[in-house]
């Protein structure tokens, strides 16, 4: 699996949920006590963040509510923080410095992406491969001690049910 590629497509497919989001800023959101707008904040926030793991600054852990640096239009600040993310994945050494926290990344804004279309009333229904790719790289690495307050328990979904609820279930959200 091609961290870059799997982020380059996992945030293209969350930019999709924006711009229907840009209306809807003060509903709720999955993630407790967040709403759309503070789950955006999060997700931009988070990127910047990621983006300075690539040259070796620490990127967590994130707590709390996200700084509020929303400005007016989300769809292109959404898209200028993913191309610095993957720029600075790009650079010489960049992936092998801190390719896993790339993959963090991937999976914090698809699962994201999903919580973003479920506030918004949009499909959540992420595409097939990248939501393998997410829950391969996350199953059995969030036990119940490394949950922290970050994450809710993971929701027991059937062994059998699609990879994309299962992801969703292990990350602390109801499929």
């Amino acid at each position: 699996m091609d961290p870059l590629d799997l982020f380059d497509r996992g945030t293209a497919w969350v930019k999709t949920k924006i711009p229907a989001a840009e209306s809807k800023l003060d509903r709720s959101s999955p993630c407790d006590e967040w709403t759309v707008r503070a789950l955006l904040n999060h997700m931009l926030d988070a990127q910047r963040r990621f983006a300075g793991a690539a040259s070796g600054t620490p990127a967590g852990p994130f707590t709390g509510m996200p700084p509020d640096v929303l400005g007016d239009d989300p769809l292109a600040q959404y898209e200028a923080a993913r191309q610095s993310t993957l720029r600075a994945y790009r650079a010489p050494g960049a992936l092998d410095r801190a390719g896993p926290q790339l993959g963090i990344a991937f999976v914090d804004q698809l699962v994201h992406g999903w919580d973003l279309a479920r506030a918004t009333g949009q499909d959540p229904t992420m595409p097939s491969d990248l939501a393998d790719a997410a829950f391969a790289m996350v199953d059995g690495r969030l036990t119940d001690d490394r949950r922290g307050t970050n994450f809710k328990p993971a929701v027991q979904v059937s062994d059998d049910a699609p990879v994309q609820d299962r992801l969703i279930g292990y990350s602390g959200r109801e499929p």
